[in-house]
């Protein structure tokens, strides 16, 4: 069987892909590169190593010694380790940090998807065996928006397309026309948190794929934390961009969003054209 590497972060995506990959018959060897990830990796994996995100030497060995030629990358890694320093980094690390012209989140992706080529590896695209997970155009919660929530989505739906252009989020959160948040440093949750908290409940989510999205990274993905977010910021409609999110656990989210009066949907460029003309 086939070996694929899978450099995990925090959340339950690794496990959905590892998963998918087994199912196809491949074997993963998992490293995991911060603490938190799920242990449902450490138990299912064929290989799995704790190796800290900062030793990019360390982790390209040990997937070499495993025979690993292909390997993606998925879970969270929250760029605020940067700014917090990295722990200990290894000259490989250290070589990939200096040549960052800035700290936008593709140019740290692409500057280590370059290092990870560099050393003979291939970068897979990151839905390659989650396709199944990327919802198409509908309403898939019982409830459907109201006119109001209709324009809010495609409001922020543009919006959030813009703030992609410019590598900043892939998150929004607007009510009534308005931006309430903007997914930045602080991620997807802490966006949610925020704009619900400003728009004091009954607002709406919205998350894209970036413009000229690279699918070897940064793929749009939402889940069972995502709905928690909107539960406890009062926000009540999450818009994810059709096949182009990745969306895990959805039957405890659905399950959950109808329990909570909350609206899931997915939308794309031509039903947002289509909605904005009635």
């Amino acid at each position: 069987m086939a070996k694929v590497g899978l450099i995990a972060g925090i959340g339950v995506l690794p496990v959905e892909f590892m998963r998918a990959a087994h199912m196809l018959g491949h074997q993963v060897v998992v490293i995991g590169v911060v603490p938190d990830t799920d242990p449902i990796l450490e138990k299912e994996a064929d290989a799995f190593y704790n190796i800290s995100v900062a030793k990019l030497g360390k982790i390209f060995k040990t997937l070499k010694k495993e025979g690993v030629t292909e390997l993606t990358m998925l879970g969270k890694v929250t760029k605020e380790i940067l700014y917090k320093g990295l722990s200990f980094p290894d000259l490989k690390t250290l070589g990939v940090l200096k040549r960052l012209k800035n700290r936008k989140d593709d140019t740290i992706m692409l500057a280590i998807v370059d290092e990870i080529e560099r050393e003979g590896f291939s970068v897979l695209d990151q839905t390659v065996y989650l396709k199944p997970f990327m919802p198409k155009v509908g309403v898939l919660t019982k409830r459907q928006p109201t006119e109001e929530q209709w324009q809010d989505i495609c409001f922020g739906f543009e919006l959030a397309k813009q703030m992609g252009q410019l590598d900043i989020g892939q998150t929004v959160v607007v009510k009534h026309k308005a931006a309430m948040a903007i997914e930045a440093i602080e991620g997807t949750d802490k966006c949610i948190l925020r704009g619900g908290e400003l728009g004091r409940g009954e607002a709406v989510v919205v998350k894209t794929e970036k413009p000229n999205q690279d699918v070897r990274f940064d793929v749009p993905a939402v889940g069972i934390k995502t709905l928690m977010s909107m539960v406890d910021s009062g926000c009540n409609v999450l818009a994810v961009e059709a096949e182009k999110t990745i969306f895990v656990q959805q039957e405890d989210v659905l399950e959950m969003a109808n329990r909570h009066n909350i609206i899931i949907c997915a939308v794309d460029q031509a039903f947002v054209d289509a909605r904005k003309e009635l």
